[in-house]
């Protein structure tokens, strides 16, 4: 059972913010101010600009601002989204059995600004020639790196600062599997609960590819949307005229309770997993195979489930915006649900409000779901204005489309080829 979300985003912090600009059809992509020079066209991403270093020590860390130096912001995100997750839930920390509370939390792989690396680095390196020397790093590079530099990229560390605040001793596990990180860690919670080691959960993921080294990757790989000139605009999901991702940053977490622990303490339920599914596939050069891939992990997350195709109310869809991914999505819909009614079914990307944080994504894309389940609808795709013929879809578009069946699938997949999906009943 899902209990508590806990919401940081590019278009809010906290569930109701969240909401409002969801219902409003609010973008949270812009122009960059927090990552000046970021490699991204034009400096635009999804940034969460509320999130200031002042405000992380006064308000959303403020009880463990003596942690934030050894946290980067990737960490610090994740760790408030994790807080806000237990304080939604109303979970009295004061009254439950501490080793029956554990953390399952996803990341990605995390690396550092390069200004921090320069010191260090340009101790090995020879004036005359330019010539970087190995052998000297550990006599003249290493004393002048941070002492606590690593502590502060290790993509366990989320959870290692979330079973520290929440005093959780139960199980506890870190996934570092990009985009698919958030269905996977749910999985991974949802088996821990199954198996009686623990009452309550907290899973969630944080990530970013607003980073000066990740968005330099994306953009060597020409994966980056460069059109429309405005950025609200960029991110179009399944859109004909769609020109590639939008780097963003965001973290979502959950507390999954097991569902007499749940009903004894008169928790509010948000909603129930009921199913999920991986799955990896590329050839033997390692080139991906993305509708493979997103096809099988669908099939066994509904097979998992023991839920039909037919009765899914809707997908929400990894929709990255890339012309390639997006067109393997469609047809792994298409193959999964049928030729009818996976032209019929309403899906929705989330993506086109928040760009791609990476592991971040995921969670906060079933955030997006289960709150808008509550008031009845489902959530709109921003800048779906022209479809493609190769991706013959039923995209929720310009306004949130009203229904009332409260089942639906989510499925992402990464750059690998690595996909999950996960079958969630909202309430």
């Amino acid at each position: 059972m899902i209990t508590g979300i806990g919401i940081v985003s590019p278009i809010g912090i906290g569930v109701d913010a969240f909401w409002d600009s969801l219902a409003a059809q609010r973008s949270g992509i812009g122009y960059s101010r927090l990552f000046p020079g970021v490699a991204a066209p034009d400096q635009v991403g999804g940034e969460v600009r509320e999130f200031t270093d002042e405000a992380a020590r006064k308000v959303y860390l403020k009880d463990h601002r003596k942690n934030i130096k050894a946290m980067c912001r990737e960490i610090q995100l994740g760790v408030a989204s994790a807080m806000l997750a237990l304080q939604h839930s109303a979970l009295d920390l004061e009254a439950i059995n501490h080793e029956r509370l554990g953390v399952e939390f996803g990341a990605n792989l995390m690396f550092s600004a390069p200004d921090m690396l320069n010191e260090a680095c340009m101790a090995c390196v020879d004036p005359g020639d330019h010539t970087f020397h190995m052998e000297r790093w550990s006599e003249q590079g290493l004393p002048r790196m941070e002492p606590l530099w690593l502590l502060r990229y290790l993509p366990n560390m989320p959870a290692c600062h979330i079973s520290i605040a929440a005093d959780a001793r139960g199980p506890s596990n870190s996934l570092t599997l990009d985009d698919a990180s958030a269905n996977s860690v749910i999985g991974e919670a949802c088996r821990v609960l199954l198996r009686d080691a623990a009452d309550a959960i907290i899973t969630g993921c944080t990530g970013t590819t607003l980073h000066p080294i990740k968005t330099l990757h994306l953009a060597l790989w020409h994966d980056l949307a460069a059109t429309p000139p405005e950025p609200e605009r960029r991110c179009r999901p399944f859109d004909r005229d769609r020109s590639g991702r939008v780097v963003a940053e965001g973290a979502c977490s959950f507390l999954l309770e097991r569902r007499q622990s749940a009903e004894a303490r008169g928790a509010r339920i948000w909603g129930r997993v009921l199913g999920t599914g991986s799955s990896t596939v590329a050839d033997r050069s390692g080139k991906p195979n993305y509708r493979k891939a997103l096809a099988q992990a669908m099939r066994a997350a509904l097979q998992d489930a023991k839920v039909s195709p037919g009765d899914v109310g809707h997908v929400n869809a990894h929709g990255l915006g890339t012309q390639e991914v997006d067109a393997a999505e469609a047809q792994a819909l298409l193959e999964v649900f049928g030729e009818d009614w996976g032209r019929r079914i309403p899906v929705t990307a989330i993506k086109s409000y928040l760009g791609n944080s990476g592991a971040g994504s995921g969670t906060l894309e079933i955030a997006a779901s289960l709150v808008s389940l509550a008031q009845g609808v489902i959530p709109a795709t921003l800048n779906y204005e022209t479809p493609d013929p190769a991706c013959p879809l039923n995209v929720v578009a310009r306004q949130p489309r009203p229904t009332s069946n409260k089942v639906f699938l989510k499925v992402n997949v990464t750059r690998a080829g690595q996909a999950a999906a996960v079958v969630i009943e909202a309430a």
